[in-house]
């Protein structure tokens, strides 16, 4: 009886102080990493989408900033409309109606994807 316990004593002992020694190890490397972070600092890009239209151009502003322009893209655009009665008899201020938008300006919008 005497041996059971002593060999259940030393299975115990055996069993804390492996325990102890596998959590000293998992904290070795929190203090590595955080070294490894200091030394390496992730420098992360942004990217940002701005659209121009009708004339308007401030991507110079962007650019003096320090923005790169990688891709740019223009496509036509309306600017203005404006209301036509639908007929020559037709009053635009009573009847609802009869009013006709139709586009008036037409320019062009750009489009700029840049990174910094």
């Amino acid at each position: 009886m005497k041996r059971i316990k002593s060999i259940s004593q030393i299975f115990f002992v055996l069993i804390f102080s492996t325990s102890c020694s596998n959590s000293v190890i998992k904290e070795l490397p929190l203090i590595n990493s955080d070294e490894n972070i200091k030394e390496n600092p992730n420098i992360e890009k942004k990217r940002m989408e701005i659209k121009f239209s009708c004339g308007e151009d401030g991507i110079s502003k962007y650019l003096d900033d320090g923005w790169i322009i990688l891709k740019e893209d223009s496509q036509e655009k309306i600017c203005t409309w404006q209301s036509v009665p639908a007929t020559k008899d037709c009053d635009m201020e009573k009847d609802k109606g009869c009013k006709i938008t139709k586009p008036d300006k037409i320019g062009e919008e750009k489009i700029y994807l840049l990174e910094k």
